[in-house]
């Protein structure tokens, strides 16, 4: 039966393919794939935007007399790297660890709960909350004393309540840290104290500190000045205050985090907000006793830099897509478009140049359906990849079979028919 229709359908090319040589059936079958002539479109070139063009013209030195052995900046919006220097060596974080562990809670628990103190989190070391074994907490209490005052015992508390363990917990860090799409952090405690394997990047530090501003709960946390509360059996009174010294010396400082171990030396995550753009930097290793100001030196200087060298500038997506062409489809193209339309904003300084790349197949095969990622439009700014936007299929072409050509036969005869008659 199916060589029976393979020698039916070849049939009939063969009787369309010579009919195609007379003038009138020519003109009638060039209205029909694949005897339309489909004019190939040559691939997009790359396109190049320069800053001048679109009117930058900010510009500042880079940060000198820096005192971290790692730093970054980055705008929160894309992850882009503004400055840096060893952002990708993997160092020990120390207490900026707790702005993960915020996150992972905020995100799996309620801060209703009640939280059980363990003997092994009454345990921990200073800086310390002086909780007792069994004593009971409200979480959204103790998420105050783990980022304000960055209490060890407090974040082993919430990391057993949400995790069932320090272990369990720290899976969960680390899956969330895969999900914002890090490869070079590990979290082996919650509180930040030195563990081997407890690790991340200055520019992955960025990226964490990126994707907490955007929850509201972890930003009205970090920007409380102080907090009073007590344990559940209200035997004993707390007041934890805001040990965040970035928050209220710089102008739009949003907060973040601080940290400090042996290991790690002076470390602090920050965010700042200006004129709707958000950046956040990290400084890591940044001195040891007693130079505890390091850290708030080098992060002004990276904010000034930032808010200073870019500013923002409007994007088009540019060159309208052509079709593409399709074979052995019941049309001899199909449309495509971007999934995201429009045009976007992005920080740029006075020498930055944007390229974009075309990258699309010359054809496609049929079937193809509405909705298929078919390719890129892909910008870089400076030679390093800033967004990727997918181009997708926007119409449905459906492969041909025998019934379509028998179709085009019934059209062309009877057309031929009516015109005679």
């Amino acid at each position: 039966m199916q060589k029976l229709l393979s020698s039916a359908i070849y049939t009939i090319c063969l009787i369309l393919l010579s009919l195609a040589y007379i003038n009138d059936t020519k003109d009638f079958l060039s209205g029909f794939a694949p005897f339309s002539q489909y004019e190939e479109t040559k691939p997009l070139p790359p396109q190049k935007i320069t800053a001048k063009s679109l009117g930058v013209t900010s510009s500042a030195d880079e940060p000198s007399k820096m005192y971290s052995r790692a730093y970054c900046l980055i705008d929160a919006d894309s992850n882009r790297v503004l400055v840096s220097k060893e952002a990708d060596t993997r160092l020990p974080m120390a207490s900026t660890t707790k702005i993960m562990t915020c996150i992972v809670t905020l995100e799996n628990g309620n801060p209703d709960d009640i939280v059980t103190a363990s003997k092994y989190a009454a345990s921990m070391p200073d800086v310390q909350l002086g909780l007792k074994e069994g004593e009971k907490f409200r979480l959204g209490d103790l998420l105050y004393s783990l980022m304000l005052e960055s209490h060890n015992d407090t974040a082993v508390a919430i990391a057993e309540h949400i995790g069932g363990s320090v272990e369990g917990f720290a899976e969960l860090m680390n899956l969330k840290a895969e999900e914002i799409g890090l490869k070079d952090t590990h979290f082996v405690t919650p509180n930040g104290l030195d563990s081997d394997g407890h690790y991340t990047t200055a520019y992955e530090l960025c990226c964490i500190g990126a994707y907490a501003v955007q929850n509201e709960q972890f930003m009205d946390i970090v920007q409380t000045p102080s907090h009073q509360f007590s344990n559940c059996d209200n035997t004993r009174t707390y007041s934890v205050n805001n040990k965040d010294a970035f928050l209220t010396s710089y102008n739009g400082a949003l907060g973040i985090k601080t940290g400090f171990t042996g290991n790690a030396g002076y470390c602090f995550c920050g965010a700042a907000r200006r004129n709707n753009v958000t950046l956040v930097s990290s400084v890591l290793a940044c001195g040891w006793p007693p130079n505890k100001g390091y850290k708030w030196s080098d992060t002004r200087k990276l904010m000034d830099y930032g808010f200073k060298a870019f500013t923002q500038a409007g994007i088009s997506v540019g060159t309208p897509l052509p079709g593409i062409k399709v074979t052995g489809g019941k049309e001899a193209s199909v449309p495509v478009k971007r999934t995201e339309a429009g045009s976007f904003t992005m920080l740029m300084s006075k020498d930055d140049i944007v390229t974009v790349s075309y990258e699309l197949p010359e054809k496609l095969d049929a079937p193809v359906r509405s909705g298929d990622i078919t390719g890129y439009v892909k910008y870089f700014v400076n030679d390093v990849l800033y967004i990727s936007v997918p181009v997708m299929v926007s119409k449905t072409v459906e492969k041909t079979d025998s019934r379509y050509f028998a179709d085009i036969l019934l059209k062309m005869f009877f057309g031929k028919f009516q015109s005679a008659g």
